[in-house]
C-alpha cells in the first residue's frame, strides 16, 4: 500500500517522495490514493489564502497564485492531456485519427487558444474569492475531480490497449480501488456540504453533470477513456466546480 501511495504521487504529481521500482505491484492500489494529491493541491490552497488575508494581498495576486498551485503541484500533467483532447476534437476526424493526434507530443492551435481561455477564466474565477471557507470548499473539489477521474480509468471502457493509463489500471486491484474511489467521494462530498451546504452541493451537482457528459463524449469522440482524457475530465470539472461555487455564494449574498 505505502509503495501504490508512493508511485501514486510519483506519477501525479512533483512532491518530492521515495522512488520505488516501476512495476506493477508497486502500482496495484495507486489510482485509488489519486485523490490524495488533490488533497495536498487544496491544502496548499487554503493555506494561500490563509497567508493572504494575514499580509493584505490583493486579489489579483491571490488568483494568480491559485492558478499557478495545481500546475506547481502536477507539473501540468492533467493539463497536457487536456490540451492534447482539444487538439483531436478539433481535428474532426476519425476516432483513430483523434487517438493519434493525443499520442502527438506537439501542441496544436486549438490546444492553445483554450488553454489561454481557461486559464484566463480560472484566474477571474479566483479573484472572486475572498474568504478561507469557499476556498476550502474549492479545495475538497480538488479531491473529488481526482476521485472521479479515477473512477472512470477503473469503470468505463478504455479506448486503447497501451498507454501510460493501462499501465495503472491492468495491475489495479479493481474492488479495493474503486472502494477508495468511492470513499474520497463521500469524504470530499460530505466535507463540502459541512463547509457550505449550497455551495458543497453546487460543486457536486456540477461535477455529477461534467461526469456524465465526459463518458457520453469519449465514447463517442474516442470509443473509450484514455490518460489524456482523464486529464480533460479533472480540468473541466475543477473549472466549473469553482465557477458553481463562485457563482452560488454570489445568489446567496444576494438573498
Amino acid at each position: 500500500m505505502l509503495r501504490s501511495l508512493l508511485s501514486a504521487f510519483l506519477m501525479y504529481s512533483r512532491i518530492p517522495v521515495p522512488k520505488v521500482e516501476w512495476k506493477e505491484e508497486n502500482r496495484r492500489y495507486a489510482l485509488g490514493f489519486f485523490p490524495l494529491v488533490g488533497a495536498v493541491t487544496g491544502g496548499l490552497l487554503i493555506l494561500w489564502r490563509i497567508v493572504c488575508n494575514c499580509l493584505d494581498i490583493g486579489q489579483f495576486l491571490f488568483s494568480a497564485g491559485a492558478v499557478f498551485l495545481p500546475i506547481l503541484v502536477t507539473g501540468g500533467i492533467h493539463l497536457d492531456g487536456f490540451c492534447d483532447v482539444n487538439d483531436a476534437r478539433a481535428s474532426y476526424a476519425d476516432k483513430e485519427k483523434r487517438l493519434e493526434i493525443m499520442s502527438d507530443p506537439h501542441i496544436g492551435s486549438f490546444a492553445v487558444m483554450k488553454l489561454c481561455i481557461y486559464l484566463i477564466m480560472q484566474t477571474a474565477l479566483f479573484s472572486q474569492v475572498v474568504s478561507v471557507k469557499t476556498s476550502a470548499v474549492i479545495a475538497c473539489g480538488y479531491v473529488l475531480s481526482r476521485a472521479l477521474s479515477g473512477l472512470t480509468a477503473v469503470k468505463l471502457k478504455s479506448a486503447k490497449s497501451g498507454g501510460t493509463l493501462q499501465s495503472f489500471v491492468r495491475p489495479a486491484h479493481r474492488n479495493i480501488t474503486i472502494a477508495m474511489e468511492v470513499f474520497f467521494i463521500a469524504a470530499s462530498v460530505s466535507a463540502s456540504l459541512i463547509i457550505s451546504p449550497v455551495q458543497g452541493i453546487s460543486a457536486a451537482l456540477t461535477a455529477a453533470l461534467v461526469l456524465i457528459f465526459h463518458r457520453y463524449a469519449a465514447y463517442r469522440d474516442f470509443g473509450g477513456i484514455t490518460g489524456d482524457l482523464c486529464g480533460w475530465f479533472l480540468q473541466v470539472c475543477e473549472i466549473l466546480m469553482l465557477a458553481a461555487v463562485v457563482f452560488s455564494e454570489r445568489i446567496m449574498n444576494l438573498w
